[in-house]
């Protein structure tokens, strides 16, 4: 991530940024001398505090622009800067979030035409700074609608869940068998399937996600309802789709088809 311009130039850079800093109140400071020298000779104030002015009043001219106009530029840099990236074997998205800090919703938004599954050597990519990171996800705090009437369900085991919102969608399952998974027996992040893992469009249901699943129908899963989180995706996986992993053989989990489910965003 590119650092703020004061600290990342060289010697001549900074220099030149201070002597921008003198030039710019130049003026200024010749034009109060100038009247503070007139008001001294009409009211017969001594030269030497005209002066005295000037000695001290560079140095108060110098922070008043640096914390002014330097410090606001400075940070303007720093919270919009994005570094582009070319991509290396084995990168993913989840590594380069926590490589360079930035969440990994936001990475993924920062490069909304690449597929999460299809990082390869030499793709080009961006990594938005961490401190455009931060502001884009406090930006998106603040214009978010305010916080509805709790809403809950209860499973039949009698656990009362909380949820922010429900989406219908269309439900499909996979095993850990090799030919379905091209990385090994492992989620988006590494970690090995199990039971309650699920591969979604992130763009819809970000992940890390925990939520509720309710209205399949099949002997592989809990009856009645299951709690599961979003940690793995797939390239058929996009707008209301998920994709239920399931343990057993390829010919038992291929019998789930595909169903239409009701899923409850957890809070």
């Amino acid at each position: 991530m590119p650092k703020p311009l004061a600290v990342r130039g060289n010697r001549n850079t900074v220099r030149l940024v201070r002597t921008g800093v003198n030039r710019a109140f130049e003026g200024l400071l010749r034009a109060r001398t100038r009247q503070l020298t007139s008001q001294a000779y009409n009211k017969e104030e001594p030269i030497a505090m005209v002066w005295n002015w000037k000695k001290t009043g560079i140095r108060t001219a110098a922070l008043l622009l640096g914390s002014a106009l330097l410090l606001p530029g400075i940070s303007t840099l720093t919270a919009h800067a994005a570094t582009p990236y070319k991509a290396k074997e084995g990168d993913t998205f989840w590594l380069l979030s926590k490589q360079y800090g930035v969440p990994l919703q936001t990475l993924m938004d920062a490069n909304p035409k690449i597929d999460p599954l299809n990082i390869y050597a030499g793709l080009d990519l961006t990594i938005p700074a961490a401190a455009e990171a931060t502001a884009v996800l406090k930006q998106a705090a603040a214009s978010a609608p305010a916080a509805q009437q709790a809403q809950s369900i209860t499973t039949l085991a009698g656990e009362t869940l909380t949820y922010s919102k429900v989406l219908n969608v269309t439900a499909s399952a996979y095993s850990d068998a090799p030919e379905e998974n091209g990385w090994g027996p492992v989620d988006y992040f590494g970690n090995p399937l199990k039971l309650g893992t699920i591969a979604v469009d992130p763009k819809v249901i970000p992940f890390g996600t925990s939520v509720y699943i309710t209205g399949y129908d099949f002997s592989g899963l809990p009856q009645g309802g299951m709690i599961a989180k979003a940690s793995d995706s797939g390239s058929a996986i996009k707008g209301n789709r998920i994709d239920i992993f399931v343990p057993g053989t390829p010919a038992f989990v291929n019998k789930f088809g595909l169903q239409n489910v009701k899923v409850y965003v957890l809070k």
